[in-house]
């Protein structure tokens, strides 16, 4: 059988997971980021804690680590890692919040995609914490910051 061109596809253009058993071992750590845009006098509600559906910003914390800790249930052809971290920051400004999440492991594959998931469901944990004040957010720059393999 051939070297199929990507990675996650075999000779027959089929999906597939990566077999990732001759790698070594590693710790590695990701940072992923997503921003949501809200209009100031949600914020402001925010941090007075006057919102109705309680504690935003612990909920978003609480469901980025779990969204961390499930991201092979969620996206087909990923390891299941043992996170040995998984982390929410959230830095609320004049018109966003900031969501920035990091992941840690020491596996044979990256946890870049643990850390962009945690940034995604924080992000729409506070969305939905949110929506009742404010109907124009928006969720942007899902990203990733860093990942790092040593």
């Amino acid at each position: 059988m051939s070297k199929p061109a990507f990675s996650h596809l075999d000779a027959r253009g089929r999906a597939r997971m990566v077999d990732v058993s001759p790698k070594p071992v590693q710790s590695r750590r990701a940072v992923a980021e997503a921003v949501l845009r809200c209009a100031p006098a949600t914020l402001k509600k925010l941090r007075r804690e006057a919102l109705p559906k309680g504690d935003a910003l612990a909920v978003a914390r609480i469901a980025g680590i779990q969204a961390a800790k499930r991201t092979s249930e969620l996206i087909p052809l990923c390891h299941p890692l043992p996170l040995q971290h998984a982390g929410i920051e959230l830095d609320v400004r004049r018109d966003r919040i900031v969501i920035r999440a990091e992941a840690a492991t020491d596996a044979r594959t990256g946890v870049e995609m643990e850390a962009l998931t945690a940034a995604s469901v924080a992000a729409l944990a506070l969305y939905d914490m949110l929506k009742s004040v404010d109907k124009k957010m928006v969720i942007e720059r899902v990203r990733l910051l860093s990942k790092t393999k040593h």
